[in-house]
């Protein structure tokens, strides 16, 4: 038997998630948006898988580790009370200094590759999918992937949410 299919809700990290202050890998530099767990959690009730999919050229760069950006996300999922399902980072960039990371990729937004192997890992509906992006890159790679694109112009989180929510079919 075969797991129950479901929607996801793809969230980019900086500037939807969290205030995109710059290669943020501390816990103590992290600020919320507002209504961010209040969306996340909203969306987990309306039966959504929920994931986050985020660049992190910040690796590539040297700024900091993938431990770093690992332990960052294990923190926001404690403060998120284990709301994501999963978080993928892309840690390259085509021009970074640390070599191993300096490459163009499948994975790395406008390109669908996180998005992609969440699809594949998980059993979701791709039609009834959406992802929330700040950037145009999000929105590229979230029609590449095949998912609808929802563009967070700041405010609240929660807010946007919920009229998407009680908008769709």
């Amino acid at each position: 038997m075969s797991p129950t299919r479901r929607p996801a809700a793809f969230f980019d990290r900086d500037g939807v998630l969290v205030e995109d202050s710059g290669y943020v890998s501390d816990p103590a530099d992290l600020v919320w948006i507002p209504g961010a767990g209040e969306a996340l959690a909203r969306v987990r009730r309306a039966g959504f898988f929920v994931f986050v999919v985020t660049n992190q050229s910040g690796v590539g760069r040297g700024y900091y580790r993938e431990e770093d950006v690992d332990a960052l996300h294990a923190f926001m999922q404690r403060e998120l009370g284990d709301a994501v399902d999963a978080f993928r980072y892309c840690p390259h960039h085509p021009e970074a200094p640390v070599a191993r990371y300096r490459r163009r990729c499948r994975c790395r937004k406008p390109a669908p590759g996180m998005i992609e192997d969440l699809l594949a890992a998980f059993p979701v509906t791709r039609a009834t999918s959406f992802l929330v992006g700040d950037r145009d890159t999000d929105l590229e790679a979230a029609r590449a992937a095949g998912v609808e694109g929802v563009r967070f112009a700041g405010g609240s989180l929660d807010a946007l949410i919920e009229e998407l929510l009680r908008t769709r079919p």
